[in-house]
């Protein structure tokens, strides 16, 4: 009777070891890392999703400074990334590291030339310096031209009476 006992419960101790096997995987590092766009205008921002790294972790290139993944228990981490503005255009790689673990995952992705499209900012741009520089300029050369005009306008009026 003892010994069926014991390995009843041997077998119950296997059977909850190999059930949870497939969970201690599901954290055991990067996997399925995806990119969006595949492809992105130097200065673009590029969309990053990685399974496996429940706890967060880092992503680095050298298109894009160093960006943390974010925590999440499920298993699906993201980043976002802005590609710099004088990235040459090419294939680069990125690497993943989860942080709880010193497995690395890469991915390629492709950087274009040029800035690409700014549709949908409407009025949201602000002039830079130089364009306000020229409207004061103007504002003030206006203001200048109007005072003398008024100063002369009077000189001439009050003369002939």
């Amino acid at each position: 009777m003892r010994a069926s006992r014991a390995l009843a419960v041997t077998a119950a101790a296997c059977a909850a070891v190999a059930l949870s096997a497939p969970l201690a995987a599901a954290n055991n590092g990067p996997k399925d890392v995806t990119v969006n766009p595949f492809e992105v205008h130097q200065g673009g921002t590029l969309h990053i999703r990685v399974a496996g790294c429940g706890h967060g972790g880092s992503v680095t290139s050298n298109a894009f400074s160093r960006a943390e993944l974010s925590d999440n228990e499920s298993g699906h981490s993201s980043a976002r990334v802005r590609i710099h503005d004088r990235t040459t255009p090419g294939h680069y790689n990125l690497a993943v590291r989860c942080s709880d673990n010193d497995r690395v995952a890469t991915h390629q992705f492709r950087v274009l030339e040029g800035r690409g499209a700014l549709g949908g900012l409407g009025g949201s741009v602000g002039p830079g310096s130089t364009e306000m520089a020229v409207g004061g300029g103007l504002v003030a050369s206006a203001a200048v031209g109007g005072s003398l005009l008024l100063a002369r306008r009077r000189r001439t009026s009050g003369a002939g009476v």
